[in-house]
């Protein structure tokens, strides 16, 4: 919830895209019932995604990974 958080804070979901999101996400039961979001607090999710560029946050190596 930290990352949709920071989406509001920076001003890139609105206010009832990230109350709709939220509730989405607390309600569901399983990764299956998230999949399962109204396409349009998907496609808020994943323009506030590549702003934040998220991607990259996900494919980089872990930290403890690089170190060794």
């Amino acid at each position: 919830m930290r990352t949709i958080d920071e989406m509001l804070h920076l001003d890139l979901l609105t206010a009832q895209e990230h109350g709709a999101i939220h509730a989405w996400i607390t309600r569901a039961k399983s990764p299956e019932a998230i999949l399962a979001m109204p396409q349009p607090l998907w496609q808020a999710l994943e323009r506030a995604s590549a702003v934040m560029n998220v991607d990259a946050d996900l494919l980089r190596q872990p930290a403890w990974l690089a170190q060794g």
